[in-house]
């Protein structure tokens, strides 16, 4: 999942660009202190269940690691509705055993996003997929986004809120060591304006 968002003018952004994923961790800033992930891809995509392991726990854990390693102090993760790891299906519990294997590595503040299906634009989809993000689209548009927000948000929506809630975990407004955001906090969140 890709997503680009305007950040205020005070953030420090550091862009890193490469295909070369097993370069990856070893890449890691030794000076960030806020990494968020949004690492994952679709089964589809990646050729089987197992293939698509690789990207989203091994690959993702191996950069939680690599952020642990550098001294980051702050982890946020964006998951999914349903991860947990005792779930029966593939997907759900590949996320939430992501989930427990980052809670283990004892950041100083761990946030885990759980998004419900994500609104926005994407250069490839699938047919259910469109049909759902359509709908939610329409309700939003119908209903001031109060038929949509409680079952899909908006890609924009859940950027800000991770964000929002990495930054109050650096800047020391957050106390808890591990937060779990569900669906109306990323609403509540993705939707305060930002104050510089």
């Amino acid at each position: 999942m890709g997503m680009c968002m305007e950040l205020p003018a005070s953030a420090k952004l550091k862009a890193f660009i490469s295909t070369d994923t097993a370069s990856w961790a070893t890449q890691y800033p030794s000076d960030a202190q806020l990494f968020i992930s949004a690492l994952g891809t679709t089964r589809a995509n990646a050729g089987g269940v197992e293939a698509q392991r690789k990207v989203d726990y091994d690959l993702a854990l191996e950069l939680a690691q690599a952020a642990k390693a550098a001294g980051t102090k702050a982890y946020v993760l964006i998951s999914s509705s349903g991860a947990s790891s005792s779930s029966p299906l593939a997907y759900p519990k590949m996320k939430g055993e992501l989930e427990e294997a980052v809670k283990a590595l004892g950041f100083d503040h761990t946030v885990i996003l759980r998004p419900g299906l994500i609104v926005g634009e994407r250069a490839e989809t699938r047919t259910a997929e469109l049909v759902l993000r359509k709908m939610a689209t329409f309700m939003g548009g119908v209903s001031g986004n109060r038929l949509k927000d409680f079952w899909a948000q908006d890609a924009d929506v859940i950027a800000k809120a991770a964000v929002r809630a990495g930054l109050d975990c650096v800047e020391g407004k957050e106390t808890e060591k591990v937060r779990l955001l569900g669906q109306a906090d990323i609403v509540r969140l993705g939707r305060t304006e930002w104050k510089a």
